[in-house]
């Protein structure tokens, strides 16, 4: 025992770990790379005279933190109750740079993982390098929109279930209320606790870590769930989950294959032709918006229209999905709706607000009384224009980095199985339940390259165990 002891120093000493600063140089890599991660985001700040506000979710985010009550539509209340706690400053710029500092965390709390897993600094910092220097996410940072929060809050679920070989129930129950906490944030990222409870079952982790993820992640769902139906009659985490699958489905709904009840005959294809599904949610001319009372009074009446065509039509239905979401992987941006034009590119210019809608003056009385139409300043906007991102890294390589995943979940490199999983679930769930959209992708880049540097990290060459006499 005492000889095997002092070997396991020896080697400590050998890789700097005993050394005077010998851990701070295994850093090295990562500190070298945050230097110009922090510069950016200092230069965003910089360059840009407020936070991007886009109309209508920004405000719809920010009139829910005020008043605290569940909106109707599509948003959940967790990133509102973010903007919450910090409304006391009444300052969205403030958001922003708080933002920032999560997105710091992010690249932070991957290089951790893969170091604790035995990976190189330099491989490591690899992986976290698309969070700390891709423009996409530098703009979701400076924006009051929920992504950012739902990437902070899916990393650190895997950082807590994933540190240690054994799963502590502690460890469990934490992941378990951090990935509810994400669904609460965006709704299509619940199901991600389901994968977690499976992988604690493969494990073999124990019924009381499986039960403690269980519960910590379904609790505050279904608390939210009944704060929803107290505001709204209906015992729901949204009110849109119908209104947005039936848009989807109306790329390939064809009734005369459905052949819906007459209540449902109504939300059949009326001729009304949109370039994207989301794009039917807001057509005026679509079925659904010509019934009275509003596209969202008719939720339920449009997922049972949604299960049926599915039902009716399955290879249309994954023939869609697969479509879209194979725009994920595309050399050069896709234009999905042709209306929006993609870029991994940092703007110049002005952006008004809708001061003709109400909820925008509600919202700076309320709020943030400085709110404004964002602006690009001088001579930092052009510094940060000139900053280039090739697109392929953003997609093509992406696709790469998400097989490199996949197959390395096979087999004795089971680590990546979990990461990997939440990749694939974050990228085809937006796309399966509404349309594919470049913003939803960012999500899953950096679970997915965490799954691929996991996949590199060869598993531990168990030796003879030294057992030592009294």
């Amino acid at each position: 025992m005492a000889t095997a002891f002092a070997a396991s120093i020896r080697s400590r000493a050998q890789d700097g770990g005993w050394r005077p600063g010998g851990r701070l140089r295994g850093h090295l890599v990562f500190g070298i790379a945050l230097v110009p991660a922090v510069a950016l985001r200092v230069l965003v700040m910089l360059g840009y005279d407020t936070a991007q506000l886009y109309w209508y979710d920004s405000f719809t985010y920010l009139d829910t933190a005020v008043h605290l009550r569940p909106q109707g539509a599509f948003h959940p209340a967790g990133y509102s109750w973010f903007l919450w706690l910090l409304r006391p400053f009444h300052s969205v710029e403030l958001v922003a740079g708080v933002q920032h500092a999560m997105g710091l965390g992010v690249g932070v709390m991957i290089y951790a993982l893969l170091r604790r897993r035995s990976l190189p600094g330099w491989g490591a910092t690899l992986a976290a390098a698309p969070v700390l220097f891709d423009p996409s996410f530098l703009r979701l940072e400076h924006a009051i929109l929920s992504d950012l929060q739902v990437i902070f809050l899916v990393v650190a679920a895997l950082l807590v279930v994933m540190w240690r070989e054994e799963v502590s129930t502690r460890a469990a129950a934490l992941s378990g209320l951090l990935v509810a906490m994400a669904g609460l944030t965006r709704t299509a990222a619940a199901p991600l606790l389901g994968i977690v409870v499976l992988h604690l079952l493969i494990r073999r982790a124990g019924w009381r870590r499986v039960a403690a993820a269980a519960v910590a992640g379904v609790l505050p769902l279904l608390g939210y769930a009944g704060w929803y139906a107290q505001h709204h009659g209906r015992f729901a985490l949204s009110g849109s989950d119908g209104v947005a699958l039936w848009a989807r489905t109306m790329t390939f709904a064809d009734c005369s294959v459905i052949r819906p009840p007459a209540d449902e005959a109504v939300l059949c294809p009326n001729g009304t032709v949109a370039d994207a599904a989301s794009e039917y949610v807001w057509a005026p001319g679509a079925s659904l918006n010509l019934l009275p009372g509003g596209r969202f009074a008719h939720n339920d009446l449009a997922r049972s229209f949604a299960l049926r065509a599915i039902a009716a039509q399955p290879l249309d239905y994954l023939r869609a999905v697969a479509g879209d979401t194979a725009l994920a992987f595309t050399w050069e941006p896709v234009r999905h709706p042709r209306r929006v034009s993609p870029t991994t590119t940092f703007p110049l210019g002005s952006w008004p607000l809708p001061e003709e809608q109400p909820l925008v003056g509600k919202v700076r009385r309320e709020y943030d009384p400085g709110i404004r139409g964002m602006s690009s300043v001088e001579p930092y906007a052009s510094a940060l224009a000139a900053y280039r991102y090739p697109w392929f890294l953003h997609g093509t390589v992406f696709g790469v980095v998400l097989l490199a995943g996949g197959l390395g979940s096979v087999g004795r490199r089971r680590p990546a199985l979990l990461p990997w999983a939440f990749a694939v679930f974050l990228l085809v769930a937006p796309v399966a339940a509404l349309d594919f959209d470049h913003r939803y992708v960012l999500p899953a880049i950096p679970v997915a390259c965490l799954a691929a540097a996991l996949a590199a990290v060869r598993p531990p060459v168990r030796g003879p165990e030294v057992s030592g006499g009294r």
